[in-house]
């Protein structure tokens, strides 16, 4: 229910912002800030999405929790989106989650709302009891597994070869 509250008040409050600013400055320098805020929050979110992925690929390498970097993804992608709809509410918005203590303060209360069940990194998963091994998975073995077609003597083949074999 609330879901739908939000997709229904967001347009309202736009429309009445739109009429507000448009009524004080004019027609032209509000369609210029709304130009001018989709062009600055593009700017925007490119620098920080690029750090927020450096961020994710280092906590990766480090095999550390990726939690926060993916969240700090997440909410630049979602400020992305807002600072490109036009509008002064989803501006507003957008530029707050562009802001590092905002994304921090949403994140706190984010994690006091989800609980993670189970989260494991770097262990490779044990074999599962009714699985047998795999005779081919020896590392001793020189013997490489593969496929071939004898061809008739007369024939030639459909390709010009790899230069690697003799045709």
């Amino acid at each position: 229910m609330w879901l739908f509250l939000l997709f229904l008040m967001v347009p309202l409050i736009e429309i009445a912002l739109f009429i507000q600013v448009g009524g004080l400055i004019g027609l032209w320098p509000t369609l210029a800030i709304v130009m001018l805020t989709a062009i600055l929050g593009t700017w925007l979110v490119r620098s920080q999405g690029l750090r927020a992925l450096g961020d994710l690929q280092g906590s990766f390498s480090r095999l550390e929790d990726p939690t926060a970097p993916l969240a700090h993804g997440a909410m630049i992608l979602l400020a992305g989106a807002l600072l490109l709809t036009p509008g002064f509410f989803t501006d507003a918005v957008g530029f707050a989650l562009l802001a590092p203590p905002v994304r921090l303060a949403v994140m706190r209360y984010m994690s006091r709302r989800v609980t993670v069940a189970r989260f494991e990194m770097g262990r490779e998963m044990p074999p599962r009891p009714d699985m047998r091994p795999d005779p081919r998975d020896r590392s001793d073995s020189d013997v490489i597994e593969g496929e071939f077609t004898e061809l008739p003597q007369g024939k030639k083949p459909n390709h010009p070869g790899s230069g690697w074999t003799k045709h």
